[in-house]
Formats: structure tokens, sequence, C-alpha cells
């Protein structure tokens, strides 16, 4: 498999595929054969800067760290793109999303991590005992 201007970060996808960000470029979906599903930039018509860090959210939401325009965007399944924090970074070089809607942002330009909360679940009622 060869990659336009090289992989930079890799993170798993649904259905055992995985996303990967190259330098300077773009954000493709591959499949679990290693198929290109499609091209962030392609799709979305949206022009990254330098996408660093990638991840996969449990809705199978893509999200993107983006070290020169310092912003982080959700890519959904379908619909829209939505930038969900695009002041407060120097440098968001990582991301990680858990499955109580936080967002991890390892932000190299200020030497931290740094927790927004991106998305809320409604809790299901617990059963009776």
């Amino acid at each position: 498999m060869l990659w336009g201007d090289g992989p930079r970060y890799v993170s798993p996808a649904p259905n055992g595929g995985f996303v990967i960000s190259e330098e300077c470029g773009d954000v493709k979906v591959f499949t679990s054969s290693h198929q290109l599903v499609c091209s962030l930039g392609s799709k979305y018509g949206h022009q990254f800067g330098n996408p660093a860090g990638v991840c996969v959210d449990v809705e199978g939401s893509i999200v993107v760290a983006d070290e020169q325009r310092r912003t982080v965007h959700l890519f959904p399944e379908s619909g829209a793109p939505v930038c969900l924090v695009s002041t407060g970074l120097r440098r968001p070089a990582g991301v990680a999303c858990s499955s109580f809607g936080h967002l991890f942002v390892a932000d190299t330009g200020e030497n931290c991590v740094k927790v927004f909360k991106y998305h809320v679940r409604p809790r299901q009622p617990l059963g009776t005992l």
C-alpha cells in the first residue's frame, strides 16, 4: 500500500477497517482488506492543513486533529463535518474518544492533554430487580 505524503497516525475503524492521516495531506478510510473506502477531503469537501491524530468514536464518526489549523473536527458517517474545537489549541497532535463522550486532545504545543465533553448519550433506565 502506498500513501501520498506518508502515514502519520492510524486508528482502528468499525468493521475491522482503519483510518490513516497523511502528513500535509488527507485522511483516508480503509476496509479490513486494505481497500480504500474514501478520502475525507473528497467525501466532505474539507481541506486539511496538517491532519495528525485520528480516532473513531462509538458511533463510527471519525475525529481528526489538524495541527496547522489548530482545530479538531468530527466527520460523521452521514451529514456535514462538525468543528469540535476551534480555539485554545496550539498544536493538537493526537486525539482519543471515550464511550462517555469525552474527547482527549494531546496538545504538544502546550505539553498537555486537554479534555472536552462533546457528546452526551442519554442513559438508559436501569431495569427493576
